[in-house]
């Protein structure tokens, strides 16, 4: 840390299970970095901690306090962290992470080369996407697991940091790749990464689900992968139907594993079947295939003036 950079502060809170997984879905804007975990499964016992750039202000503790309400008002006040330990946190569980014939490494964890190994350094705080939540990682095996399909057209829904666009790349090198965010920052730090790895040929855009213009002159796709959020995926599903190619196949993920029976019945409702779930601790990543019976880049019934409006 040079002496003009704040020093870091931390926050470490005792929360309910509830709690964390509202955190994990919840779009705050605070000036912290929350991170949550299980101390004890047999007790149901977790923790929020709070990472700041400097000492937060008595608002951004209240605030944050108030997520963890009902895990009881603890005493614990904000902290500056020693130098030599925030380096040690900051790489702690940023080990190469390995899924099929990738590995996903950040440029303090390099990795030795391997034969049919693909590697990708995704830098961690760029956005999200490394590689190193379990969704992300959930991806990379459902698609390794599709090596041998044959897809002329893919798009990457909500991309982060571009990983999985990455991995489509790599995996069927003759298709089109689109890679989309709805956050610019993303779509810019997916350029950087595509880059610093060497990819080609990934077209990116920024836009807000599938309606977009540019999205839809490109239909149909037959292969959707949407890494984003039960919420979403729910309200996205007649949308991404509607640019699915019949048989296509669907990866979704950042979904709860008790959240997936309700984002699949939203896909079984816009004729697409479950063909296999990975559940990764909290986490499930599913993969399903569109029906025949949609003809692709028809808007659902009652949503086409919704349609016409995007284009």
């Amino acid at each position: 840390m040079s002496a003009d950079e704040p020093q870091a502060w931390k926050l470490t809170l005792p929360c309910t299970r509830d709690e964390a997984e509202a955190i994990a879905l919840a779009d705050l804007d605070l000036p912290a970095v929350l991170m949550t975990s299980e101390v004890d499964e047999a007790a149901a016992q977790w923790r929020l901690d709070a990472y700041f750039d400097g000492e937060p202000d008595p608002a951004t503790v209240a605030a944050i306090r108030e997520l963890a309400a009902s895990g009881g008002w603890s005493s614990a006040q904000p902290s500056p962290i020693p130098e030599q330990d925030w380096v040690t946190l900051s790489q702690a569980g940023l080990e190469p992470i390995r899924e099929g014939r990738f590995v996903v490494h950040t440029a303090a964890h390099p990795v030795d080369a391997a034969p049919n190994v693909r590697r990708f350094r995704i830098e961690a705080g760029q956005a999200f996407g490394t590689g190193h939540h379990q969704t992300t990682a959930g991806c990379l095996a459902m698609l390794d697991g599709l090596a041998d399909a044959r897809f002329a057209n893919i798009v990457d829904l909500g991309t982060g940091t571009g990983l999985l666009a990455f991995a489509a790349r790599h995996l069927w090198p003759g298709a089109a790749v689109l890679a989309t965010d709805i956050d610019p920052i993303a779509v810019a730090v997916t350029r950087e990464n595509a880059e610093a790895n060497a990819v080609p040929g990934v077209d990116l855009l920024v836009a807000d689900g599938a309606r977009n213009a540019a999205i839809i002159t490109r239909v149909p796709f037959d292969l959707i992968v949407a890494n984003i959020l039960a919420g979403p995926l729910i309200a996205m599903a007649a949308e991404i139907a509607a640019i699915a190619a019949p048989g296509a196949q669907l990866v979704l993920a950042g979904l709860l594993t008790r959240q997936a029976d309700e984002v699949t019945q939203a896909y079984a409702a816009q004729g697409f079947a479950l063909a296999a779930s990975d559940v990764r601790g909290d986490w499930t990543i599913l993969r399903l295939v569109a029906g025949a019976g949609r003809a692709s880049g028809d808007a659902p019934a009652g949503d086409r003036a919704g349609w016409a409006s995007d284009r």
